[in-house]
């Protein structure tokens, strides 16, 4: 059971600030609460999953260039995203069948592809890799995300309420395009 405290607290305190929990404060402006924590949960303990199969099994599977260069250039496209705004309407959002996806299905891709060559991410993997109880790992790993997430989507609902749409969307696109370029830039340094 300490394997599942240990990475509890590591991944919610890696998780504070970061930028798949800009994704949630972002993606609970645009969509109801409980879907992003939805998504937002059903994301973590896929990639999660995969974090510790990935650090119980290999030193590595996939370079790290290559995906920080994708979650770079995914930061971009929700920078985009934001900017430009949803086509949702009111009664489709509700109902959910605005698009091939839903409000449920576009978050969870978002914040998985957010997720993807996280810090958090990377910590799981090498969590998974210093223990032999991998699924206290993972379940402690998407518990501490969650968690921390909840605070993001928490106060995506506060600002959505007090901010303007615009600023929101602005402000978003800008620390996205800043994520994207930090990324790319560590892609092509390693």
């Amino acid at each position: 059971m300490s394997a599942f405290f240990l990475s509890t607290a590591i991944i919610f305190v890696a998780e504070l600030g970061d930028k798949s929990q800009l994704v949630a404060l972002w993606l609970a402006t645009r969509f109801r609460w409980w879907i992003v924590l939805a998504g937002v949960s059903v994301a973590t303990l896929v990639v999660h999953l995969g974090s510790v199969v990935i650090g119980r099994a290999f030193d590595e599977l996939f370079p790290e260039q290559l995906v920080l260069t994708i979650v770079g250039l995914s930061f971009f496209v929700f920078a985009a995203w934001s900017v430009r705004g949803d086509r949702f309407e009111p009664s489709e959002q509700d109902s959910g069948t605005t698009s091939f996806l839903g409000p449920f299905g576009v978050v969870t891709a978002a914040f998985f592809a957010a997720e993807l060559g996280d810090k958090t991410q990377l910590a799981t993997v090498s969590l998974a890799g210093t223990t032999e109880d991998a699924v206290g790992v993972w379940l402690g790993s998407t518990v501490g995300m969650v968690l921390a997430d909840a605070l993001a989507i928490g106060v995506g609902l506060i600002a959505g309420t007090r901010l303007p749409h615009r600023v929101i969307s602005v402000g978003a696109a800008g620390l996205f395009v800043a994520f994207g370029i930090i990324a790319i830039a560590r892609a092509v340094a390693s």
